[in-house]
């Protein structure tokens, strides 16, 4: 730690109570403002290593619920039994495959790309990021659920918004306390998603 830096609090409140990143209490934030769980809830989670997002989930969901936790990396925390985790490439992976894994009540996604530094190029593949996670929740998520991703503000923005717009009855953007104040990050909601699952080339 450099001279004169505080240690982050959300770090340390993590390692405390066992969770696997900070990232945590910014899911217990956006569940707070956006009622996403409650027992027996389908939830997908897309980047879900280190594995912070899918322990909290588990919790709230509880045994009668389930969670699919996908990522490029194995989660590094012990989960329940109604946790189903698989290392998958959601970008190149077969998106009926994603599919049959639910259908689900909420998709979250904390999905974000190995940053470069150059701030433009880091938005447009996390946006590319979030245009799949929209994609995979038109494919899974029930009629009625919810759909929550992380974005890198950029020139990406308002297009994504507009996905949303399209296929939710309402669509929010949220800044939780724990994301750090130099950051870029900030997540997009789409409540109450206005139509059933389908899957493109799906037979009708």
């Amino acid at each position: 730690m450099k001279p004169g830096n505080k240690p982050d609090p959300y770090t340390a409140k993590a390692h405390k109570e066992g969770f696997a990143a900070r990232s945590i209490y910014k899911l217990e934030e956006l569940d707070w403002r956006l009622r996403l769980t409650r027992p027996g809830l389908r939830v997908l989670d897309l980047g879900a290593a280190p594995g912070s997002w899918t322990q909290y989930l588990a919790g709230k969901v509880g045994p009668r619920g389930l969670v699919v936790a996908l990522d490029l990396n194995p989660l590094r925390v012990a989960v329940p039994s109604h946790v189903k985790a698989a290392e998958l490439d959601v970008l190149a992976a077969p998106l009926a495959d994603i599919a049959a894994l639910g259908p689900f009540d909420a998709v979250v996604s904390d999905m974000a790309p190995h940053t470069t530094g150059v701030r433009e190029a880091d938005a447009a593949r996390c946006a590319e990021l979030v245009e799949r996670a929209i994609v995979i929740a038109d494919a899974c998520l029930r009629k009625g659920g919810t759909f929550v991703a992380k974005l890198f503000q950029g020139d990406d923005f308002e297009r994504l918004r507009a996905m949303l717009r399209e296929r939710y009855g309402e669509v929010r953007t949220l800044k939780p306390e724990a994301s750090r104040k130099e950051s870029v990050e900030i997540y997009l909601a789409g409540l109450a998603r206005k139509s059933d699952p389908t899957v493109p080339g799906a037979a009708p």
